[in-house]
């Protein structure tokens, strides 16, 4: 197993510290505390940011296919005004990626449209800022033209072959844009205040901001150097982009601290967490395919020979001996994967409840019945239609229906529906006793719930890039949209430069007089005493028959849209050796409890350094492979799939 702690030795010199105030833009933060991070660490001269994420396909495709946003404005407005008082109270940039959550071109500059009202504000009158707004939307033209090339294939062995119709009805495409692109806008910008990203690697602006302080080192690398060094800055990015979520208990928040010999140290910002070497090792697991080989724009993540050493403070980790391969050393082109999602049909839902013991024990016939009844009232409609139904609570006392329409129209889909629920509420049944009606409902006043447009995702897929594509092409420095380039012969990736505010530039050099009201005071006692934390240990039962009993972290989360990961790690060694040595977790084991084929697993193994089991799958919905999001999703993050797992029998 490889080591886990080691003897802290003469601190290594410091390329860079980023903070990271929460995982996603939008959901809050503490400023106290990252204002607390920041105090302590711009004293000491060595570059720091603050970087966050704000994107995901997480939750589903309806950003991309709708043009909605993760969070309402109102939040990002919220999280936006902490994070400008910080930039101008510590004099240090800003950067973030995938806006809005989807990254669209659209979302970039709906984001700047927010920072740019919080700048007018009266108390900034006095200070501008230096943005930089760098797009990721992809042309169709171009997308199509590498299809025909033969350049473009499924991220994923159950992602769909891409067609040009796809293409053809998303709404819009963008590319997971990797760091070059940030690099080069400030090596270009060099003195920039926020850079908002849009859809990017959930790295890359940690990868770009340390390269960005490296680069005379770089320039003067090995290959191996290189691959370490780039190592150390992925694999903080990695870990970073979900905040404090490497910590015990996981918290929003974290701090990092890269060095020029490809380590760094990472830690919470909650004084009351603490990051472990397993719970710091644990978190490649989270999210992922596996664990050890990250693949990204231009290259792979090895992290099969990573080490982890707690250091003194109990609450900090460093990590070492990651290593990032660069596709071009293995003479492979550089792939970006692409994003895109459109829409159906419409959507109209009915729920309520059902508590008649003799109907619920026939639950499945009488929907049966209802789907023949709705099928014969609509027998005349030539438009598309289908329904279906969510059923929570089987063999209980109460359970709990949702009708689901879908329909090339709003008003079909509301007619099916309601015809549905007329159906569920009057519908007889073998040895039926209440003859008033069946079904419990008028949650929200409502008969029918319209839900609008129905997306589903349409491109995820990888596009091998030209020499040089993956870097920011030169525009010049205007206020207005990027013009898309319409060629179809190359990718070209826009940014736009605009200074923002009414006063004069922030500087680094002058001290602070801005804004004029500090929403946070600091002492120098609350920036820099941290408690030490108290030992977080998950429950494991005493007398385990289940594995979800033996293990201390047991879960399930989705690996992209296609794709289902499930994790279980173990507190102790003894247990984790125990549970590997009796064979019980095994690819036959996991396939039988999840009713699959074994050749159907994606990935499955053990990974000793976090004590840790892990296997993938595919997203399953009606018997097929499908992806998150679209009709009758009910678990779009995944988070609610490892019950088989929880309940397997213990041969230990």
């Amino acid at each position: 197993m490889p080591l886990l702690d080691a003897q802290e030795s003469h601190p290594p010199e410091p390329i860079c510290n980023i903070v990271t105030p929460v995982g996603m833009l939008g959901y809050g933060f503490n400023e106290q505390q990252t204002a607390a991070a920041l105090s302590r660490l711009v004293p000491s001269g060595t570059p720091t940011a603050i970087i966050l994420d704000s994107g995901s396909t997480d939750s589903g495709p309806e950003k991309l296919a709708l043009g909605i946003m993760t969070c309402p404005p109102a939040a990002y407005a919220r999280d936006l005004t902490k994070l400008v008082r910080l930039v101008i109270q510590f004099r240090v940039p800003l950067m973030f990626s995938s806006a809005g959550g989807d990254g669209s071109d659209t979302h970039v500059q709906e984001i700047m449209a927010v920072i740019k009202e919080i700048m007018s504000a009266d108390e900034y009158t006095d200070v501008q800022l230096k943005t930089i707004a760098i797009f990721a939307g992809i042309d169709k033209t171009l997308v199509k033209e590498r299809l025909r090339n033969g350049q473009i294939s499924g991220c994923g062995r159950y992602v769909p072959q891409l067609t040009e119709e796809d293409i053809e009805e998303s709404s819009n495409i963008v590319a997971q844009l990797g760091p070059e692109p940030f690099v080069d806008a400030m090596i270009e910008n060099p003195d920039f205040d926020i850079i908002v990203g849009g859809r990017a690697y959930d790295p890359s602006p940690y990868v770009a901001y340390a390269a960005f302080n490296s680069q005379a080192q770089l320039h003067n690398a090995s290959r191996d150097e290189k691959q370490k060094i780039y190592g150390a800055f992925t694999h903080l990015g990695k870990i970073m982009e979900c905040g404090g979520q490497c910590a015990k208990p996981k918290s929003h928040g974290a701090v990092g601290t890269l060095y020029s010999t490809g380590e760094f140290d990472i830690s919470p910002l909650d004084p009351a967490a603490a990051c472990t070497t397993l719970s710091v090792a644990a978190h490649t697991l989270y999210e992922k395919t596996r664990p050890d080989i990250l693949h990204g724009p231009g290259g792979y993540l090895d992290l099969s020979r990573s080490k982890y050493m707690q250091m003194s403070d109990d609450r900090t980790v460093r990590v070492l001996g990651s290593s990032f391969h660069f596709s071009e050393d293995d003479d492979l082109p550089y792939t970006v994967k692409l994003e895109a999602a459109l829409v159906v049909g419409y959507r109209t839902m009915f729920m309520g409840s059902i508590r008649d013991p003799i109907l619920i024990s026939q639950i499945d016939q009488l929907i049966a019945r209802i789907k023949e009844y709705v099928g014969i009232q609509h027998v005349d409609t030539s438009e598309r239609w289908k329904v279906d139904f969510h059923v929570h609570g089987r063999n209980t006392d109460e359970i709990f229906l949702v009708g689901e329409a879908l329909a090339d129209t709003q008003a079909l889909a509301t007619s099916i529906a309601s015809t549905a629920r007329i159906a569920t509420m009057h519908g007889p049944y073998k040895n039926q006793k209440a003859t008033s009606g069946n079904f419990a409902f008028g949650i929200g006043g409502k008969l029918e719930v319209e839900a609008g447009p129905c997306a589903e995702f349409s491109v995820y897929h990888l596009m091998e890039l030209q020499p040089g594509e993956e870097r920011l092409h030169p525009t010049p420095r205007t206020s207005s949209a990027p013009a898309i380039d319409s060629a179809g012969e190359r990718l070209m990736i826009k940014h736009r430069v605009e200074v923002v505010g009414r006063g004069k530039r922030l500087s680094a050099t002058q001290p602070s007089s801005s804004p004029k009201k500090q929403a946070v005071n600091l002492s120098a006692n609350n920036a820099t005493k941290v408690p030490r934390p108290a030992s977080v240990s998950n429950q494991v039962s005493s007398t385990p028959a289940k594995l979800g009993d033996l293990a201390s972290v047991l879960r399930s989360k989705n690996a992209g849209p296609y794709e289902i990961t499930f994790d279980v790690i173990f507190e102790s060694e003894d247990i984790y050796a125990r549970v590997k040595s009796s064979g019980m977790l095994s690819q036959e084991s996991v396939a039988a409890a999840f009713g699959l084929q074994v050749d159907q697993i994606i990935w499955c193994g053990f990974f000793d350094v976090a004590l840790a089991f892990k296997f993938t799958i595919p997203r399953i919905r009606g018997g097929r492979a499908v992806a998150a999001g679209g009709f009758m999703e009910n678990d779009v993050h995944g988070s609610q799939q490892y019950l088989p797992l929880f309940n397997m029998e213990l041969l230990v």
